[in-house]
């Protein structure tokens, strides 16, 4: 669970169960919507999966929650923070992702499930020939997102009027690992946080579970948070 506002396999079909062959890559979808809705991206035939932030005290602080078809698109997002307050839940239908309760149409797709545009607010989403969302433009902002070699999501860079706010993420080396990565976000290029996390692994590579740490160096003395994730995920 990236912390900033952070897969299916594009061999699933011809993949099975058989991980031989090491960890299969992410899709430009999983990988697009995790930048975008700011969730760990998962590989493989996933069915449903749920991600759940808990800080120190035990308590959830966040919960997103996801089911999928066996094409690798998003049926059904629902996300909530409750630190702030917020949240939603979307349901497909056509070319929309519609708010659950409301029916109001929250996100237009391309194609069969990549993000397209952000009506209520006039954000339009750019991707490359690979199908990877690779940036989006507003009135007023722009936001530009970068991926290793796998498509895991190495961090974005938006700019809104004299503002500019980065995440950069730095995974390792060992691919089996994508999650246990480290990162930096920077206001006007001032680091103002950074991020540590750990996990276990399935037989896929996805985090079951994780522990993350974010150190807030936009106060005096710095101040750290510890949190554990706990993943659920089914796959077809």
């Amino acid at each position: 669970m990236k912390p900033q506002i952070l897969i299916i396999a594009l061999t699933a079909a011809l993949s099975g169960c058989d991980n031989s062959q090491g960890p299969i890559a992410y899709t430009p979808e999983m990988a697009s919507f995790s930048n975008e809705f700011d969730f760990d991206p998962l590989r493989g035939p996933v069915k449903d999966f749920s991600q759940t932030l808990l800080n120190d005290k035990g308590e959830v602080t966040r919960r997103i929650s996801a089911t999928l078809s066996e094409e690798g698109c998003f049926d059904s997002l629902e996300f909530h923070d409750l630190d702030a307050n917020t949240g939603a839940a979307l349901v497909l239908d056509a070319n929309y992702y519609l708010e659950a309760n409301s029916g109001e149409k929250r996100v237009k797709l391309q194609g069969k499930c990549q993000l397209a545009e952000l009506p209520a607010i006039g954000l339009l989403y750019d991707t490359d020939d690979n199908g990877f969302v690779v940036a989006a433009r507003g009135k007023e902002t722009t936001i530009n997102y970068r991926y290793d070699e796998e498509g895991y999501p190495l961090g974005k860079k938006t700019q809104a009027k004299a503002s500019t706010l980065a995440v950069e993420a730095k995974a390792p080396t060992d691919k089996r690992k994508k999650l246990d990565y480290q990162s930096v976000s920077t206001l006007n290029d001032k680091a103002i946080a950074r991020a540590k996390q750990a996990c276990k692994y399935d037989s896929y590579f996805n985090p079951v579970s994780c522990t993350l740490d974010i150190t807030d160096e936009s106060v005096t003395p710095p101040s750290l948070q510890h949190f554990t994730i706990k993943n659920t995920i089914e796959y077809y």
